[in-house]
């Protein structure tokens, strides 16, 4: 198939994770990809008609691009070529129920909803990340479930792979590590707490990354080294992403989301496809966004804990820091379910089904 992959890339383009993902499993299956990156969001279908592009099989709308559907759509119609939209996010639930900008009986926010709910009306699929956001793209945005598509963010395979070394050349002291933006969905607060009422083997406590909620962190993590001195626990800053997965095989236990919002119940975060896909073992909030399969697979790879529980986070620390060969163990059965699950050839799977039923319609 030839597909016009059409945004004007703002803060994230070709080179975020997802869109590269799906470019790579496209072109794996022989597919030709024309990225085109209109000048003006709301003229684009002006500029590509002046380009008189090659009619494509179908146009895709990548994530975050909400501004680029409507002009998208007036030229696909043109065309009689199918419209797909990777929307990643809802623009309103991250506006009023995730940084609370508007209130949800606002002008503003009903203002936002009517738009938003506009712009996934016109197109033919929807994709979304998580069974989560395809639940809410159909009860608060009005999809028509038949519609809406999942396909797993996975992890770029290139970069994301296990460890060739020997896992006992590693300290015989594990590190835990959380990477993130600091933010309440992923709960880093919950893990100083964690810290706090550890009770276990030790471990090498490590944060990598920056966000609003580090320097609260860090000056928790100093208040409890003022009475501990030995505790070891770390700030790293952000390191470039091509670094990324090596940073994530020098770590042991490989920490997820602990926050306890509505988003967080939605969403899947890059790092545990990663974690996984490094073949690393995983603790993280259980939310029934996972598939069910691997919810109830008991040697899933992943530690599941309620969110925003200091307690059953620390005692699942303990349980993979007093083992080595139960942490060698969970990384193996990590990596299964990320093939199983969310691996490029799932997202290769599902993107063919999808290509079928397009030409179907």
């Amino acid at each position: 198939m030839n597909i016009l992959w059409w945004g004007r890339f703002g803060n994230y383009g070709p080179d975020y994770p997802r869109n590269r993902t799906l470019m790579g499993c496209m072109r794996d299956m022989g597919w030709t990809i024309k990225e085109y990156r209109p000048r003006i969001s709301r003229l684009g279908h002006l500029e590509a008609s002046l380009r008189r592009f090659v009619t494509p099989d179908l146009v895709w709308v990548p994530c975050f691009r909400q501004r680029d559907i409507p002009a998208a759509a007036q030229w696909a119609r043109s065309h009689g070529v199918p419209l797909v939209i990777d929307p990643l996010i809802s623009a309103y639930d991250k506006r009023v129920n995730e940084r609370k900008k508007y209130t949800p009986d606002s002008r503003r926010a009903r203002r936002l909803l009517e738009w938003e709910r506009r712009l996934f009306a016109l197109a033919d699929i929807v994709i979304a990340d998580t069974r989560g956001h395809a639940d809410y793209f159909r009860d608060t945005l009005n999809v028509d479930k038949k519609r809406l598509q999942v396909i797993p963010v996975g992890a770029e395979e290139s970069l994301f792979f296990p460890e060739p070394q020997e896992y006992g050349t590693r300290s015989t002291i594990p590190e835990v590590l959380f990477f993130g933006t600091f933010i309440s969905l992923q709960g880093p607060q919950v893990i100083t707490r964690a810290i706090e009422e550890y009770d276990g083997p030790p471990v090498r406590w490590r944060f990598l990354g920056k966000g609003p909620l580090r320097q609260a962190c860090e000056q928790e993590i100093n208040r409890l080294k003022s009475s501990n001195p030995a505790l070891d626990v770390r700030f790293e800053d952000w390191i470039e992403y091509e670094q990324l997965a090596e940073r994530i095989r020098q770590a042991d236990i490989l920490l997820g989301v602990f926050g306890g919002s509505d988003k967080m119940r939605r969403v899947i975060p890059n790092k545990v496809f990663q974690a996984m896909a490094c073949g690393k073992p995983v603790i993280t909030a259980r939310a029934d966004v996972y598939p069910m399969a691997l919810l109830q697979e008991s040697d899933s790879g992943i530690s599941w804990v309620a969110a925003e529980n200091p307690r059953q986070l620390g005692e699942a620390v303990a349980e993979l820091a007093a083992d080595m060969s139960r942490r060698i163990q969970g990384g193996t059965h990590a990596r299964n379910s990320y093939m199983k699950f969310f691996s490029n050839s799932e997202i290769i799977r599902i993107i063919s089904s999808l290509a079928e039923l397009l030409k179907k319609d």
